[in-house]
């Protein structure tokens, strides 16, 4: 409708019978609407709640493993972290090493390693593995 002055388009909006409704109060002149103040609030929180419902947090699932893990082990843990991925959720893989296992972490990267090898059709390494205290961490991610 225009500039003009905040009395003329009360004025209007209560012949109308609606609200008038600050929709940009701090731009010069402000930005107002003439609307049923009921219908737009509840308007506004259908369209939050439907932003809620498009949006998909990502867990981050962990899956340990010990350095002298058997094949058949491996294979297992691979096939959960495989539907962890389907579901969209990152991987964080974790080997634990314990008393004189510590001797040997750089020997033992190899099994991390293979288990990216397994999973390259749909994952992709995040960030290699590292080595922190008495853990090698590695996070996987679904391809895009």
């Amino acid at each position: 409708m225009g500039i003009m002055s905040a009395r003329d388009a009360l004025k209007i909006a209560e012949e109308a019978g609606l609200d008038l409704v600050k929709i940009a109060p701090t731009a010069k002149p402000p930005v107002c609407k003439i609307v049923d103040y009921g219908k737009y609030r509840y308007e506004l929180s259908r369209k939050e709640k439907e932003a809620k419902k498009k949006q998909r947090t990502i867990e981050i699932k962990e899956i340990r493993m010990s350095p002298n893990i058997d094949t058949n082990d491996l294979n297992t843990k691979v096939s959960a972290a495989r539907k962890f991925l389907t579901k969209g959720n990152k991987v964080k893989v974790t080997l634990r090493f314990r008393g004189r296992e510590m001797a040997h972490m750089q020997t033992t990267k190899h099994i991390l390693d293979d288990f990216a090898k397994m999973l390259s059709d749909i994952a992709v390494v995040e960030k290699a593995p590292k080595v922190e205290g008495r853990t090698m961490t590695m996070f996987l991610t679904e391809k895009r």
